[in-house]
């Protein structure tokens, strides 16, 4: 099968991985038992493409299209859907919903074919009788940071927001007195909902200042796991009994040294 090109290759293997002599954990997987495993890759090729590491990019993309080769496979199984019928259906919805291309419409500017999207995908909405809010496209799936800042960039592109940075910001200074209100009240419940709004409010001054609050957050943890290990590393990973001031001086010791 090597000699096939690639996604026929990928299709074949898939197909005898499935079958009644092919792999035994792969036969017992489910449409339902492959979605864990699918958004795990999904991320995981986010994360090499945020790194801008495309070597790893290919290989992760690569297990994304196993994943839904995969899916697609044990669907057709049960003749529901194949490879080639997704395949099909997004090629079709393209075309649909880029009549600027394919069609006889005009855009001259990304905001323009962006508009012309949406206007074409509210169309089908409507005729499939779904929810046709702007905000139903957003997966709640989503992690919440990421889905906070989709929810915002949706309304926002129907008009449903600050005309510049200084109403977010300012949005944020009012979510963090209510939240300090609600600590010194020692209320959980309100707490918690404080906290939200705080962290709902940085999304949208993040989408302000251009900034996917998601990527600068994952950047900023990897920066924190850097530093950290090398505290541990340090005092050879036994930080148990060093004071708080020695593994703060290792820590800027890291920071000094660019980590």
């Amino acid at each position: 099968m090597a000699d096939l090109p690639g996604f026929t290759h990928l299709l074949a293997t898939i197909a005898k991985l499935r079958a009644p002599d092919g792999c035994p954990w792969d036969r017992e997987q489910t449409t339902a038992s492959m979605a864990p495993h699918l958004v795990e890759e999904a991320f995981e090729a986010a994360d090499a493409l945020r790194r801008e590491d495309l070597g790893e990019a290919q290989k992760e993309l690569g297990d994304v299209l196993v994943n839904v080769t995969m899916i697609s496979q044990i669907a057709s199984e049960s003749g529901q859907f194949a490879a080639d019928d997704v395949a099909q259906a997004a090629g079709d919805k393209l075309i649909r919903r880029h009549p600027h291309v394919f069609g006889d419409q005009q855009a001259n500017s990304a905001e323009i074919a962006y508009q012309t999207w949406e206007k074409e995908k509210q169309r089908e909405k409507a005729e499939a009788g779904e929810d046709r809010s702007v905000l139903s496209g957003v997966p709640v799936a989503l992690p919440a940071l990421l889905r906070a800042y989709r929810v915002g960039e949706k309304a926002a592109k129907v008009g449903f927001d600050w005309p510049d940075q200084a109403g977010p910001r300012d949005k944020l200074n009012e979510e963090v007195t209510e939240l300090d209100e609600a600590i010194a009240n020692g209320e959980p419940a309100a707490i918690a909902e404080e906290l939200g709004d705080v962290l709902f409010s940085l999304c949208n001054l993040a989408r302000h200042l251009g900034i996917n609050p998601e990527v600068a957050l994952a950047s900023t943890t990897d920066k924190f796991q850097r530093r950290f290990q090398s505290v541990e590393q340090t005092f050879d990973y036994e930080l148990a009994g060093r004071s708080l001031e020695e593994m703060e001086g290792a820590w800027h010791a890291a920071k000094q040294a660019g980590l």
